[in-house]
């Protein structure tokens, strides 16, 4: 599936004016909190909703229309987007209606050939999942199903509940391992897949939870049956020295999210496009190191938009790498991305987090 090339947004919560924004294969997204970088997160999460056909009730959800117009609907009457992936693209124009929720004004793919097509304006719904198995002119499958297919899997991830009822902790039918879910609520089946079928994936996941919590030795991946129903299977584990099994609950909450992240950037067949929430929180500095590295290899063959507010996780980047977010006037998050020619000189001295929280770049000093 192609990578994310460029993108606009305009309109959309507190993102007033987002134009061609050109995205690379690591794109660290830092700012204060309410800078607007949950808000970047957001509009992924719309889409991802747009594609199940989930708009009106993601919509409702979420406070209605005028929520995620800027400064409501009385400044902005649309949200405007467009994006561009190898050879296709997409892009819509969203109306609010008088009962909160969205109509298109217009919604069109692209091909490289420079030409539009619009799909209809006036439905509530998008028409790509409904046109995606349409027979293409040159090819099996048209314009909509490759539009389709990489918009849906690009996939976002929020590590965040890790409670003594998360998802993560609990049993989980062993056949649930096609893909890592967005809250990693299927890890333990996942792995077990990996132990199975990649076991060299799955050693480089052990070792990594290893660097981070030494007195981890391994999991405990034991399918069992429920009565007659599917089996399940629980992130039970052992300490090294002991063979007594430890249960999902002793995981304390930064290690089994590293857990989650460790597995996730380690997967084979990963998605086109990651999308990582504050992936650093609960995570001691030298676990956020290691994580670094995951993400330098996982960029390899996935492309990563990371919000962050830790300069930690940041000074493991380069420049080029930095999306720096900040709201200005207004109530607008406004968007810049670092050069390394730029900071050349100071980086010879500083890292990028110190040259952030003393201001030398514009958007410190708010970070963690």
């Amino acid at each position: 599936m192609p990578k994310l090339d460029k993108l606009t947004i305009n309109g959309f919560k507190s993102i007033k004016k987002l134009t061609d924004f050109e995205l690379r294969d690591i794109n660290i997204l830092i700012g204060s909190n309410g800078a607007g970088k949950s808000n970047f997160v957001e509009f992924f999460r719309m889409l991802k909703e747009m594609m199940r056909g989930n708009l009106k009730d993601f919509t409702i959800r979420n406070g209605g229309a005028d929520d995620f117009l800027f400064n409501g609907p009385s400044v902005t009457s649309q949200i405007h987007s467009e994006l561009f992936f190898g050879d296709n693209g997409y892009r819509f124009i969203l109306e609010p209606t008088a009962k909160e929720t969205f109509i298109f004004k217009t919604e069109e793919r692209y091909y490289r050939l420079g030409q539009w097509w619009v799909m209809g304006n006036g439905h509530t719904e998008s028409r790509l999942p409904e046109e995606k198995d349409a027979a293409g002119i040159w090819s099996q499958h048209g314009v909509s199903y490759h539009v389709y297919n990489a918009i849906n899997s690009w996939q976002i991830y929020h590590f965040h509940d890790t409670s003594h009822t998360a998802a993560a902790r609990r049993s989980e039918i062993v056949d649930d391992y096609d893909v890592l879910r967005s809250n990693g609520s299927n890890i333990a089946p996942y792995l077990l897949y990996l132990r199975e079928e990649r076991n060299d994936v799955y050693q480089r996941i052990v070792d990594n939870v290893r660097l981070t919590a030494p007195f981890f030795d391994d999991f405990l991946l034991k399918p069992r049956k429920n009565g007659e129903k599917t089996e399940k299977v629980k992130l039970d584990w052992k300490q090294k020295g002991s063979d007594y099994p430890m249960q999902p609950y002793h995981f304390s909450d930064g290690t089994l999210r590293f857990i989650c992240l460790a597995t996730l950037l380690s997967m084979p067949v990963k998605p086109s496009v990651i999308i990582l929430d504050e992936p650093e929180l609960g995570l001691h500095p030298f676990a956020i190191s290691v994580l670094a590295g995951l993400i330098q290899s996982a960029s390899e063959r996935s492309q990563l938009i990371i919000s962050t507010q830790s300069t930690t996780l940041l000074n493991h980047f380069v420049p080029d790498n930095t999306v720096v977010v900040e709201r200005k006037g207004g109530n607008e998050s406004v968007f810049t991305r670092l050069e390394n020619s730029k900071l050349q000189e100071w980086l010879e001295d500083y890292t990028l987090g110190e040259l952030l929280e003393k201001n030398v770049i514009d958007g410190g000093p708010a970070y963690v």
